[in-house]
């Protein structure tokens, strides 16, 4: 677990795959919404000892369908991504506290529109907006308090 993690923040319960190799990463619920962060550890870094635009591109690919999920409180399935865009406002710097918000645009019967901002200690790093593909509602368990222990 990294440490000095912003009050609220608790980690996610994933320990799969890619995003177990990236992560930690923190979730918080804010009473309306789901926020994301993660504290930019040299193993998120380029050589630049700054986060590396794959790890703030997989942290929008994680935070605007989660939001989604969590904010709207529908079952979308499994919401693979179709097209996501990342727009590098500035460097998330090595130790830097990273924090996205993001919301939904329009859901259709088929596709997922979100768009979402993320800081790096309080200074917008990055810009993203995505579409996600619906799939039929799968009962995965997604809730808060399977995602970090907190009730919404």
């Amino acid at each position: 677990m990294s440490a000095n993690i912003p009050e609220g923040f608790r980690p996610l319960n994933f320990s799969m795959g890619f995003i177990e190799q990236c992560g930690p990463l923190y979730g918080k619920w804010d009473g309306e919404r789901l926020l994301l962060g993660f504290r930019v550890e040299m193993r998120h870094c380029n050589p630049g000892q700054v986060a590396h635009g794959g790890m703030m591109a997989t942290f929008a690919d994680m935070l605007l369908p989660m939001a989604t999920r969590f904010q709207t409180g529908q079952d979308l399935g499994f919401i693979p991504t179709v097209q996501l865009n990342c727009d590098y406002l500035a460097p998330a710097k090595l130790g830097a506290w990273v924090e996205g918000r993001a919301e939904p645009v329009k859901i259709t019967g088929k596709l997922v529109f979100a768009q979402g901002l993320a800081t790096a200690d309080g200074e917008p790093c990055l810009r993203a907006n995505g579409i996600f593909r619906r799939t039929p509602p799968a009962g995965m368990g997604f809730s808060l308090e399977n995602l970090f222990g907190e009730t919404k």
